[in-house]
């Protein structure tokens, strides 16, 4: 093979690679819009009257996880099962949004920590590499970490709306998620800087239970049963 024909067979790759990398950022920019609607169903919880259509906002989200099912499948046809990891960066940080937004329906709905494989069924994807398109353990906790913030957003509004029990609730979820990440040696740099975004959210809302507490307005944690 000349020289030529080399560099003629290179270019045909790198054609059929930027191909393959473009019908999967067309697929990923779909993601992200469905991704963008879900969130702007449950960002309506925090303003004062929307404590009261949490059930309806959740229910709402879950049809748009339908959408999501839908364009991940079509994802998956964009590169050859084995390839995940080469075009992993690609898809990163929806798949992160998504783990979040997943994570925090289940929040409003049960008020507790969503497992992976809870996720992966939402998404329509695997927990197990080997099974092809799946949920990365780093990807999870990403998306835990994000809600992780969302919370301590949700209980300051809660506040405001008047619900004083809601964040002892979170109050103590977060803590208990924080002892969980404080099991964890994360050596993923990215998701390390994340992790230490969780003490400010811890600390934040010690600060609403506190003032709560001065207050006279703290009273025990309601059970999700009882409310």
């Amino acid at each position: 093979m000349s020289v030529t024909e080399m560099f003629s067979y290179i270019q045909g790759f790198l054609s059929a690679d930027q191909d393959v990398r473009e019908d999967i950022r067309k697929v990923v920019q779909t993601l992200e819009q469905t991704a963008r609607e879900i969130l702007t169903v449950l960002q309506s919880v925090h303003q004062p009257s929307g404590f009261k259509e949490i059930p309806s906002k959740c229910t709402k989200a879950r049809e748009l996880f339908c959408t999501v099912r839908t364009q991940i499948a079509d994802l998956k046809t964009k590169f050859p099962v084995e390839q995940y990891y080469r075009f992993h960066e690609h898809w990163r940080f929806v798949l992160q949004r998504l783990a979040f937004l997943a994570a925090f329906v289940v929040y409003l709905e049960t008020e507790t920590l969503v497992t992976r494989e809870e996720v992966a069924q939402i998404l329509g994807i695997e927990v197990v590499r080997e099974k092809g398109f799946h949920l990365d353990v780093e990807d999870y906790l990403a998306g835990v970490l994000i809600m992780a913030s969302e919370l301590s957003r949700l209980a300051v509004n809660s506040v405001t709306a008047g619900d004083y029990n809601r964040p002892l609730r979170i109050s103590n979820f977060i803590n208990e998620l924080d002892s969980g990440f404080r099991l964890l040696n994360l050596k993923n740099d990215p998701l390390r800087k994340r992790y230490d975004g969780l003490k400010y959210d811890v600390k934040k809302i010690e600060e609403v239970v506190y003032d709560l507490s001065i207050r006279g307005l703290a009273k025990e944690p309601e059970s999700v049963g009882d409310k």
